[in-house]
């Protein structure tokens, strides 16, 4: 463009001036276009990926795997996170620590809500232990007023604090990691990794010199293929997020009657304490 205005300009003028300042301000322009093309061009910006691209692993379970995971356990739903927490990274951690978090949550909400459901419905039909609840000959709280959810509160602190204590048990053995050689643990030496250090979610530890274990006490599943034994873990994720739903559907129905239509039929006594505060009451420290 600027060697076109330029000579346009000069042929314009040639009537006005002399040939040799013509032939001059030809041969400033040739010169400004040369330097123009022999000027290397800007090396073109990297192409960026796209925010939702997913986040490559490195060898471990990252976010490709979650998402590819999602679409076998329910393909249907698929991968759904529409807060982006498995795209994030807690405690100052990894990504891949931090899905390893995540469904450590998920399968241990899971499956405490399995328990509690078919929990609730065996409290609902009036069903207690056949032997006294103390050794002093207590009976276990019955079925009445304010239905299942009241039955925690009749129980006297000792039992709460024992359940509280026992579950604290169970998480710090879960939790707990050996900090020495695997040559110095013993028995301990094949204690899995932890969830956020590679280890597999959902997975409890043995527990070394007892003849049963929390998980699979009886070997049942000790010889399934690894085939199998993955579809059994996708199954336990399904019913426990579906478990999840349930109970609180039976929570809500005793505490609003009517909030969940489908539980109406049922009659469910409406229990005056709140399901979110369960320690309040007789419970305390002192």
């Amino acid at each position: 463009m600027k060697t076109a205005i330029l000579a346009l300009c000069a042929s314009s003028a040639s009537a006005f001036v002399n040939i040799p300042k013509l032939q001059s301000l030809k041969t400033v322009v040739r010169a400004e276009d040369d330097e123009a093309e022999a000027a290397p061009s800007p090396a073109p910006a990297p192409a960026r990926p796209p925010a939702s691209a997913p986040v490559a692993s490195s060898g471990g379970f990252g976010l490709a795997q979650l998402q590819a995971l999602a679409a076998e356990q329910n393909p249907i739903v698929g991968y759904f996170d529409p807060l982006g927490l498995s795209e994030d990274m807690f405690f100052e951690e990894t990504n891949e620590a931090t899905i390893g978090f995540l469904r450590q949550a998920e399968l241990k909400h899971g499956r405490v809500a399995m328990a509690g459901f078919v929990g609730f419905l065996v409290h609902a039909q009036g069903i207690t232990w056949p032997f006294p609840m103390t050794l002093s000959g207590d009976k276990w709280p019955t079925l009445g007023e304010g239905g299942v959810p009241a039955l925690w509160d009749q129980l006297p602190q000792g039992a709460k604090w024992q359940i509280i204590l026992a579950v604290g048990c169970a998480e710090w053995y879960d939790e707990w990691q050996y900090d020495v050689p695997s040559a110095d643990m013993g028995l301990a030496a094949d204690k899995p990794k932890h969830y956020m250090r590679g280890g597999e979610p959902g997975r409890y530890p043995k527990f070394e010199g007892y003849p049963l274990n929390l998980f699979d006490p009886f070997g049942f599943f000790k010889k399934n293929s690894e085939e199998k034994k993955a579809k059994g873990r996708n199954a336990e994720v399904n019913n426990g997020r579906l478990a999840m739903i349930g109970l609180f559907g039976l929570l809500a129905e005793s505490k609003v009657p009517g909030s969940v239509p489908f539980l109406t039929q049922f009659n469910f006594p409406q229990y005056s304490g709140n399901v979110m505060v369960p320690f309040e009451g007789q419970f305390s420290l002192f």
